[in-house]
């Protein structure tokens, strides 16, 4: 069993450093911002990124909505700092005078809040990037959430590993290393592998919100099922990039979707990172083809 975890954990922290080498999203001798609400997600977050070795800075916000739950999430981030010996930022907001100003939502003023505030710590810590705890559930949740809506290929794409502040204009990035994995992952890594422990929001089960209704309907779904969509928007990401000249590994990936779906090619990913790697003599077999890998070139047959 103890060999199983230890498993479990080199498998976490591979798939969120590779995830991260890909997307580009910083190097291991950068400064992060990490935003530690104290839920599971940023928790694992905070976790993945100080055991892979990156310097990390801390950031909680304090929100004042929940009353003395608002406080307990604080004191628990604090303690996990605390133990852990790394910087905590922590920001106490009166969010209900800034809705009240602003004519706002509180979900709207609470994250103009917060985003523009990380962009500062970032800035006064020396930290590259500001890394967030999304991950494929919330990925999917934003994908039905613009379908609702209405949606072209960016609303189809969701969120990205990498993008900008969404309040104000800043060279520090906001990004994503959980996307790759999904939130019972993450969970079970938590409770399971590691044994940390997390607080619970309890608005997460206000189902008049919509993102919460859309949770509700996605705990129906298979890790399969949130997959498979976490990678429909990564290739309608891809797309995009196509339309608009940009290269990304999302782009690769699509223009190789492209050459070899008629192949009935699976794992396209895989494949397109041994090109990248010159993996060359690797080998692949579907039910009508040979694919080979030579010098970053595909040779493909008819069986």
């Amino acid at each position: 069993m103890h060999d199983f975890c230890i498993l479990i954990q080199k498998k976490m922290l591979r798939r969120v450093q590779k995830y991260i080498r890909d997307e580009h999203l910083f190097r291991a001798c950068e400064r992060v911002l990490v935003c530690v609400s104290g839920g599971a997600d940023s928790v694992a977050l905070w976790d993945v990124l100080m055991r892979g070795g990156y310097e990390c800075v801390a950031a909680h916000c304090n929100f004042h909505l929940r009353g003395e739950e608002s406080d307990r999430d604080e004191q628990f981030v604090r303690q996990m700092a605390e133990e852990r010996g790394v910087r905590l930022v922590v920001k106490d907001f009166d969010t209900c005078g800034y809705q009240k100003a602003r004519q706002v939502s509180m979900e709207v003023a609470a994250r103009e809040l917060r985003y523009r505030w990380f962009d500062e710590v970032a800035r006064e810590n020396g930290c590259v990037a500001v890394a967030v705890a999304h991950h494929q559930n919330d990925q999917a949740e934003t994908v039905l959430m613009n379908l609702r809506r209405g949606a072209g290929l960016r609303g189809m794409g969701g969120m990205r590993a990498k993008s900008r502040n969404p309040i104000v204009e800043s060279e520090i990035p906001i990004v994503r290393p959980l996307l790759c994995t999904t939130r019972d992952y993450i969970r079970h890594y938590l409770r399971d592998i590691r044994h940390i422990g997390w607080v619970e929001d309890s608005t997460n089960e206000d189902t008049t919100i919509l993102r919460n209704a859309i949770r509700q309907e996605l705990a129906g779904y298979s890790k399969a099922e949130i997959e498979h969509i976490a990678e429909t928007a990564y290739r309608m990401q891809g797309y995009m990039d196509m339309l608009d000249g940009e290269e990304s590994r999302a782009a690769g990936i699509c223009r190789l979707y492209e050459e070899l779906k008629d192949c009935g090619a699976a794992e396209i990913d895989k494949i397109y990172d041994a090109m990248q790697q010159d993996a060359g003599g690797k080998r692949w077999e579907t039910s009508t083809h040979v694919i080979t890998l030579r010098k970053h070139t595909l040779q493909i047959e008819k069986k």
